[in-house]
């Protein structure tokens, strides 16, 4: 069997690399209790109101406290066909906005650690040659602040939510990760968590085919041998690792990965 050779690896952060939950769950509390709205959210909802950038994740906040979505219907704002996000404020879903991003800038690294295993596994992609980057939602200057705090000279590019680029699951910021690195999406690997990666290796422009915004983590392991982190071996962790395209090897390597029990993985040819 031919195996094709990636050239990067491309992270999403929170949930992927970096447990941040404790840190936002925090900054969102403080900064609705400075607004003037509820704010006792535990970890639990929070983790469902973020993954889709702090636009998102207010409006999810306050569709709860008005009681106009469930939390079963959080996962559609901010998606196409959302019907919740017209019936909140978005004047003041920008005003706690404003609030929220220095204040999380300057508290995003109190309670957050990396995943065990993660500074390892990027360590040994670089060794072997292959270039990495994170992309994440979150607000660029919190990303930069992570990527500098606890992963000091292990990413290559590290790209956070800015104003003129769409943010995930839009391609747009993978796309302009890849170009910075200069590479082709066929060449690189994509991975992250959540119902949003996945999206986002779907997610394709006119001429881009889905493949090519995919990934197959399991070739990148077999061709480098890495470590797998045990975060991703935890059959209670839900772990998405898309293959834009190739639904049914990517099951396959979930099931993998859900399955095993080791702290390192290898691959058969």
């Amino acid at each position: 069997m031919q195996h094709k050779t990636y050239k990067a690896a491309i992270f999403d952060m929170d949930g992927t690399v970096l447990n941040t939950l404790e840190d936002l769950t925090s900054a969102l509390n403080h900064v609705l209790a400075e607004t003037g709205h509820d704010h006792t959210y535990g970890t639990a909802q929070v983790r469902q109101f973020f993954g889709s950038g702090v636009q998102v994740a207010i409006t999810r906040a306050l569709a709860i406290e008005k009681g106009i979505a469930s939390y079963k219907q959080l996962e559609y704002v901010g998606q196409d066909g959302d019907t919740i996000t017209p019936h909140v404020d978005a004047q003041e879903v920008h005003r706690i906005q404003d609030i929220f991003r220095p204040y999380y800038a300057a508290h995003c690294a109190i309670q957050t650690g990396e995943y065990t295993g993660i500074s390892q596994l990027l360590r040994q992609l670089r060794a072997n040659g292959i270039q990495t980057a994170v992309v994440s939602n979150k607000p660029d200057p919190a990303v930069q602040k992570l990527t500098a705090d606890y992963f000091q000279d292990l990413f290559d590019l590290s790209l956070g939510e800015q104003p003129q680029i769409r943010r995930k699951p839009a391609p747009d910021m993978v796309l302009k990760a890849l170009k910075d690195l200069g590479l082709t999406p066929e060449q690189a690997v994509y991975i992250g968590d959540s119902e949003i990666d996945i999206q986002t290796a779907k997610k394709r422009r006119p001429g881009l085919h889905q493949r090519h915004l995919g990934f197959s983590f399991q070739n990148l392991l077999r061709k480098t041998r890495c470590p797998l982190p045990r975060r991703y071996a935890r059959r209670n962790r839900q772990v998405l690792l898309k293959a834009a395209g190739r639904s049914s090897q990517t099951a396959k390597v979930v099931t993998l990965l859900h399955n095993h029990e080791s702290s390192h993985f290898s691959f058969k040819s």
